[in-house]
């Protein structure tokens, strides 16, 4: 037999066990997927470390070469992140906030007419918070001369520190409510726990969960069994994932308008606040059909960039901005760095008419 016949021949078990491995690699990956059905249907993470060790042990006490050990533990290690990977990638295929085709959106519209979702830029501006009649009658004034139609009205401000102003509570949702009512606006209000729900149904369009409550289940389940809609912010150090499925909380108990924020991540970077995250707006616009708007106050933490970090959220494809205006923001009870004067304000907005 010559070489040429003995490398054909060769060849061709090499091919015959390469489709012997691609059956096995099938089913396992049929076996993984019920399993990762049961995970789901458990609540339980789809990672398992020590199930992962335990099988990487027994693969390398079987092992009789010729391959070394460290060369089995990485194909195998590439064939488990393959295997989990897919039952990720099945299990948000299930969840409601995910997108199943391209133009599935939703669109959200308020009682004074905005909408969001609808392939329009919708702006949410206002002060920090609910500081006096006479700062938010100003800011209101200022705004619905603009054409924003959904100011904030927030009346609890969870403070990092226990001895800083922590907002006026009922009274200035009250104010709020006042001053939208006169120049037709919409509000929206930050939430700090479900008992809550009663009493800000009186006064508030849109409810608004904070970063420090993304993971708060409790209160978005029952945030889900509501007729508003609901801001939903990204926390601090969540993940896309992690923001999606606190979305799912909301969603999957009954409320299916939810408006998503990118408010900025925290990162290593010290001048500015946060890090605003851009590449992860454009991933939630593919993953998922919630609207969603973009936090140029608390991802910067300074209103001189206010400008460009505005161009770059309407040029991502996000379905709107949020921007702090105060006022006097010197002189603001909280987050007075990072809120626009009324001049910066205008100056802003001409910005993006300029872009429109």
């Amino acid at each position: 037999m010559d070489h040429q016949q003995s490398l054909s021949e060769l060849r061709a078990q090499v091919d015959d066990i390469n489709m012997q491995i691609l059956e096995l690699l099938s089913q396992r990956a049929r076996i993984v997927s019920e399993i990762g059905k049961i995970h789901t249907a458990m609540g339980n993470a789809h990672y398992d470390p020590a199930r992962e060790a335990e099988m990487l042990t027994r693969l390398q006490q079987a092992n009789k070469g010729p391959f070394s050990n460290q060369t089995i533990q990485a194909l195998f290690r590439e064939i488990f992140r393959a295997s989990l990977e897919m039952e990720e990638q099945q299990a948000r295929a299930k969840i409601k906030v995910q997108r199943k085709s391209a133009d599935e959106r939703t669109i959200i519209q308020l009682p004074n007419g905005a909408v969001i979702g609808d392939g329009g830029f919708q702006l949410v501006a206002g002060p920090c918070a609910v500081e006096s009649d006479e700062q938010m009658e100003e800011a209101a004034a200022a705004l619905a001369a603009r054409g924003v139609k959904i100011i904030r009205g927030m009346a609890f401000k969870p403070r990092t520190s226990p001895y800083e102003f922590q907002g006026m509570g009922e009274t200035g949702l009250q104010i709020a409510r006042r001053v939208a009512d006169k120049y037709n606006m919409a509000i929206t209000s930050e939430i700090m726990d479900a008992s809550q729900i009663p009493m800000m149904m009186d006064y508030v369009d849109i409810f608004w969960v904070g970063a420090r409550n993304m993971q708060n289940s409790f209160l978005l389940k029952a945030l889900g069994k509501i007729d508003r809609p609901v801001i939903l912010k990204r926390g601090l150090a969540a993940t896309l994932e992690e923001f999606l499925y606190s979305a799912e909380y909301i969603v999957a108990s009954g409320n299916p308008n939810v408006i998503l924020i990118e408010r900025g991540i925290r990162t290593f970077e010290k001048w500015t606040r946060n890090t605003l995250d851009i590449g992860g707006v454009a991933v939630l616009k593919l993953e998922s059909h919630l609207p969603i708007i973009v936090d140029i106050s608390h991802s910067a933490g300074r209103r001189d960039i206010a400008k460009p970090l505005a161009r770059v959220a309407k040029a991502s494809g996000a379905d709107g901005l949020m921007v702090e205006v105060h006022p006097n923001p010197p002189v603001a009870m909280s987050d007075a760095k990072q809120q626009l004067s009324i001049p910066e304000f205008n100056a802003l907005m001409d910005e993006l008419v300029e872009l429109a």
